[in-house]
């Protein structure tokens, strides 16, 4: 038996989500906001939380830095249950993400610090035996690890782990690297605007690996060899929708690697996706056991 269920591979660190009259209007004006709140944050590290919280034994490996960010996101990922395995920084500072909320959109603005600081060689092969799943995210934050993820995975895949990416949105967008890791990669878990950059609007048919397609409120929708289905989101109190996607590849890998098949791993992110905003932030409202599997 492994180790770990799921080694979750990126990033880490501290959300400053700032809601309210968050457009910066500059002359030295000032500003009220009606909410602030400091939180986990990263993409990786929102995933790792909900796969833990869904019973997955759980590892992340990441970089922070030794700073106060850097505490912040020690305790918090340790209360969660999920097996922290850092990675030197060569004293970068941790990385932070400030968010400017609005009701139906939201603006980034994130300083890299240690985020980029992951290689491939950092994803060792002792690291491989000791799990049955790789999951990567934030692959445009990390454009070293980027760029050596299609031999990390061919890899996982001789040690006969399975593996798992969420690129989020491409700064540059150019979209690279992607060719060369695809084929290695067996479930691949894009928003829409994601899918349809990077098919250049072909869709998840010309990709020949399982896409689970994250949609908004709509839900989702999945594509995989010899079959397709959908599943609705489920109808909460929006507070706040960062990290609603990571809690949704959260619910996906809960399903897949406790034996589910595709269908229902794609009904489990939906609603674990839906539930996590229910509060502000990425982890504190992410869905328990009971949540799921009561619907």
């Amino acid at each position: 038996m492994h180790e770990f269920d799921v080694l979750v591979v990126g990033d880490a660190n501290p959300d400053l989500l700032l809601r309210g009259d968050v457009r910066p209007r500059f002359g030295q004006q000032e500003q009220l906001l009606t909410g602030a709140d400091l939180v986990l944050g990263g993409s990786a590290a929102i995933t790792a939380t909900g796969c833990a919280r869904l019973g997955l034994r759980t590892a992340l490996l990441t970089a922070i830095g030794d700073d106060f960010f850097g505490a912040l996101v020690r305790e918090r990922l340790t209360a969660r249950g999920v097996r922290l395995i850092g990675v030197a920084a060569g004293g970068a500072p941790t990385g932070v993400t400030v968010v400017l909320s609005e009701a139906d959109d939201r603006a980034m603005l994130t300083l890299p610090g240690t985020i980029a600081a992951l290689r491939p060689e950092d994803v060792t092969d002792e690291l491989l035996e000791r799990t049955g799943h790789v999951h990567v995210a934030s692959l445009y934050l990390q454009p070293e690890l980027a760029a050596g993820l299609a031999g990390v995975f061919a890899r996982a895949h001789r040690k006969n782990v399975t593996t798992s990416l969420d690129t989020n949105w491409d700064p540059t967008e150019r979209w690279e690297w992607m060719p060369e890791i695809l084929p290695h990669t067996d479930v691949f878990l894009p928003n829409a605007a994601e899918l349809d950059a990077i098919t250049n609007g072909q869709g998840a048919k010309v990709l020949d690996t399982t896409v689970v397609m994250k949609d908004g409120a709509r839900g989702a929708r999945a594509w995989w060899p010899g079959g397709e289905c959908g599943a609705p989101g489920v109808p909460v109190e929006v507070v706040d929708a960062v990290g609603a996607g990571d809690s949704f590849n959260a619910g996906f890998l809960a399903a897949r690697l406790t034996g589910r098949s595709i269908e229902e791993a794609v009904a489990w992110a939906a609603v674990a996706g839906s539930l996590s905003t229910r509060a502000a932030g990425g982890t504190e409202a992410q869905a328990f056991p009971e949540e799921i599997y009561g619907r």
